[in-house]
């Protein structure tokens, strides 16, 4: 019999060989330490908006005299901080009108994103034309363009058109009635392509090419595969690229006051709270309770949805 090797303290090696260094992080991670560090994070992450919670809460003169940490002081609550921004006049707040021009632009904005980018991300996968890679480059590139230097080209194109002579290739835009949020969509949806594609290519081209081999083999064409087979596939990180999106343009200031204006006809939620604090900044109980008003549907969005986006924070991390 071949004798046992023993290192040189005399101690027989350990079969098994070294733990994973994935699961030792991950014990490490769950340890007293580890859940201790979480949740001191969590509660540093959350206070502000506690405080902020609280804040909306209370009477006026209670805000611009106390902070919000003597309430267990002096605990005293009002909900017409909500009654001004919702239903006050328009000095007040009255974000009704906002919040639904917030939807027109952020749920048109996301729904074209979402299938444009997986649209030409399955092209860029699954599709062998001239120029792909490239293109694919080109893509990637589009991320590291600043958003600010875009703004003024593309403004004035909506404004004055395309003209070459005296022909006219791109009309401005000047939409009215229904149309008039046409120019935000189009530059929300062109700002956030460029990282849709990318996200959702990591995704798409790492499905097993076994399922698209077998349904070329029985005579499926790019739209049938695109339509049955990735979308399906696709769920989670569709949903994730939603998410994201919604987000970013919900929660967005300078691209629609640019393009949509600042008038109560097409402006945004953001635009409106930009203006609550007054013109010195002393408003800070309507500020407050508009704050959370807007905070109310990402919230909802997420939460709702927050299984998949688990999953697609994931998407592509393994070949399939």
């Amino acid at each position: 019999m071949t004798p046992t090797r023993t290192d040189p303290g005399g101690r027989s090696p350990d079969r098994r060989g070294p733990a994973p260094q994935a699961a030792r992080v991950r014990a490490r991670l769950s340890g007293a330490a580890g859940s201790a560090a979480a949740i001191a994070i969590a509660v540093l992450w959350t206070l502000p908006t506690a405080g902020l919670l609280i804040s909306s809460f209370r009477p006026e003169e209670q805000i611009k005299t106390t902070g919000w940490w003597t309430v267990p002081l002096d605990p005293e609550f009002t909900l017409r901080n909500y009654a001004d921004v919702l239903f006050g006049s328009s000095s007040d707040g009255r974000l009704a009108s906002y919040f639904v021009n917030s939807f027109t632009i952020a749920v048109p904005t996301m729904v074209f994103v979402v299938l444009l980018a997986a649209m030409a991300a399955y092209a860029l996968a699954w599709m062998r034309f001239p120029g792909r890679d490239w293109l694919f480059i080109g893509v990637f590139a589009l991320q590291i363009v600043p958003l600010q230097m875009s703004l003024v080209p593309l403004l004035r194109l909506f404004s004055d058109g395309v003209a070459i002579g005296t022909t006219t290739v791109v009309p401005p835009l000047d939409l009215p009635g229904a149309f008039q949020f046409t120019n935000v969509w189009i530059a929300h949806t062109m700002f956030g392509l460029p990282l849709g594609i990318f996200l959702m290519h990591n995704f798409i081209s790492r499905l097993p090419s076994s399922i698209i081999e077998a349904a070329r083999a029985d005579g499926a064409g790019h739209g049938t595969i695109f339509r049955r087979i990735v979308l399906p596939l696709t769920v989670p990180a569709l949903v994730s690229l939603a998410i994201f999106q919604f987000l970013w343009v919900w929660n967005d200031l300078l691209v629609a006051l640019i393009f949509a204006g600042g008038s109560i006809d097409v402006a945004p939620l953001t635009v409106r709270l930009a203006e609550l604090a007054g013109t010195r900044g002393n408003e800070w109980q309507r500020l407050t309770a508009g704050a959370f008003v807007s905070m109310v549907v990402p919230l909802l969005v997420f939460f709702s949805l927050q299984r998949y986006f688990a999953r697609g924070l994931m998407a592509g991390s393994m070949k399939g």
